[in-house]
């Protein structure tokens, strides 16, 4: 009977709609602190394979696994297309962010990622903090965005590269980078999606905000006289700039119908639930920003930080996200294809000269 329990679940995982090209999948669990985690190698064409820790109540193991292949994937095109010399790799932990997670279940992971050797490097995102990233890297040296390598929290600088980034898909839409006047729904609160907020208010943009965390709302309606909205909801608002900053797949089939916005650029992984919806959006004359594109500011100061050092590299290759976009736009513009498919073509063709 066991044998056969394991046969199924070796045929999932084998035969997974997402598993492509992955190397190395490892199923982690420590029963003392509760940590049950999936970790996805992707690609170590470049280098080792750099990608975040989630930490997020999945409903069950397969959407963990599907999520973990998904956004190792992502993280492969990331690296590969900001001209880093890194793979790319994620992982994720089965557990309530606000509930469950403890240092000691962080402590436990970071114990599991040291066994990888080097082949996987970890460091923060969803459900994650920076004292988090602290406690994994006290049982491993493979993390990134911790005080000892450099520049600690990489969530400002993910937030300066989607801000630049929506300025350079207002210009391609707009014929201007001012965002002055323009109305923009910010789908998701956290570090960055807060931060690229403040960027958009401080830059004069009218502000529609959604998160499931009230305070976070609360916050945003005082501090940039947002309008909230559920966030259900965030995507069908009347405005001219969407920007979804929470989970995935939340462009797809019902709701890019829906969508009023001009322009979808946001921080978000694995926006697109398929292709498909990528075709989608440029049948409606909506400008999208490819996901992977457009956030790797984080990605970026975390591979170049270095300790004590200064963040001026950092900065210069996160204002550069706008410039690699314009060059993405222009190019589907003329090809006749998705901005998505212009980027995967571009991050293929530098993991081809690598080979």
């Amino acid at each position: 009977m066991n044998a056969l329990h394991t046969s199924v679940h070796h045929s999932a995982v084998f035969d997974h709609p997402e598993m492509g090209e992955h190397e190395n999948i490892v199923f982690v669990q420590d029963k003392e602190t509760g940590l049950s985690a999936i970790i996805a190698v992707h690609d170590t064409t470049l280098g080792p394979a750099l990608g975040g820790c989630r930490v997020w109540p999945y409903e069950n193991p397969a959407d963990a696994l599907t999520d973990a292949l998904r956004l190792s994937r992502g993280m492969t095109y990331k690296n590969s297309l900001a001209g880093l010399d890194l793979g790319g790799g994620k992982a994720v932990i089965m557990a309530d962010p606000r509930k469950e997670k403890s240092v000691e279940m962080m402590e436990a992971f970071g114990r599991h990622v040291e066994r990888l050797s080097g082949t996987y490097i970890t460091a923060e995102d969803v459900g994650v903090s920076p004292d988090d990233m602290e406690a994994v890297a006290r049982h491993t040296d493979h993390v990134r965005g911790t005080s000892a390598t450099g520049l600690g929290d990489p969530s400002p600088y993910t937030a300066l590269g989607v801000f630049e980034g929506i300025k350079a898909s207002a210009h391609h839409v707009f014929g201007s980078a001012d965002l002055a006047g323009k109305t923009v729904s910010v789908q998701g609160l956290g570090h960055v999606g807060f931060d690229v907020a403040r960027q958009l208010h401080d830059a004069g943009a009218k502000l529609i905000v959604s998160d499931i965390h009230a305070p976070a709302v609360l916050r945003a309606i005082e501090d940039f006289r947002a309008t909230a909205v559920d966030p259900a909801e965030a995507h069908m608002v009347s405005a001219d700039i969407f920007v979804p900053c929470a989970l995935g797949a939340g462009l797809n089939a019902r709701t890019i119908p829906q969508i009023q916005a001009r322009i979808v650029a946001g921080a978000a992984n694995n926006q697109l639930q398929t292709p498909a919806d990528g075709v989608a959006l440029r049948k409606r004359g909506i400008l999208y920003a490819p996901d992977y594109a457009i956030n790797a500011g984080g990605v970026i100061s975390i591979a170049l930080a270095t300790p004590g050092g200064s963040d001026t590299l950092v900065r210069e290759k996160t204002l550069a996200i706008g410039d690699t976009l314009s060059t993405i736009f222009e190019r589907a513009a003329r090809e006749e294809t998705t901005p998505e498919q212009v980027a995967d073509t571009m991050a293929e063709e530098r993991l081809a000269l690598s080979l």
